[in-house]
């Protein structure tokens, strides 16, 4: 897959995941949607958010193998990375410091595959 591409399927998904989001907000924020249907309209921003899964495994697949390498370092890094910064955080929780939702998770894991896609990046230049 060219770049391109890449940035037209990544770029389409991220445009439905947003305005669906806002549309689950908004829908769920005004209190008419109860129940069942409550549960439904907050996990469909996660149908658009699979797109762009899809479209990061893709551009993965069709890399060489040194870009794939460079991506397999950031992602343990990312991986490892937000495994030992949630369970320290979750051990702080049983003494006293306040919870944290779940929405922090995904943030701190990009930023930390960011971090290994500029380590390992230029480690192999």
């Amino acid at each position: 897959m060219n770049k391109a591409r890449f940035l037209v399927e990544f770029g389409a998904s991220m445009t439905a995941y947003v305005v669906v989001l806002i549309g689950s907000v908004l829908l769920l924020g005004g209190g008419t949607v109860t129940g069942g249907w409550a549960t439904v309209i907050s996990l469909i921003p996660m149908l658009p958010a699979l797109g762009v899964a899809i479209a990061v495994m893709r551009q993965l697949r069709a890399s060489d193998e040194l870009q794939r390498r460079i991506q397999l370092e950031a992602l343990s890094l990312a991986f490892a990375g937000t495994a030992l910064f949630t369970f320290s955080y979750g051990f702080l929780e049983n003494v006293g410091y306040p919870k944290l939702s779940m929405f922090y998770v995904w943030p701190l894991m990009a930023v930390l595959w960011i971090i290994g896609s500029l380590l390992s990046g230029r480690r192999f230049r």
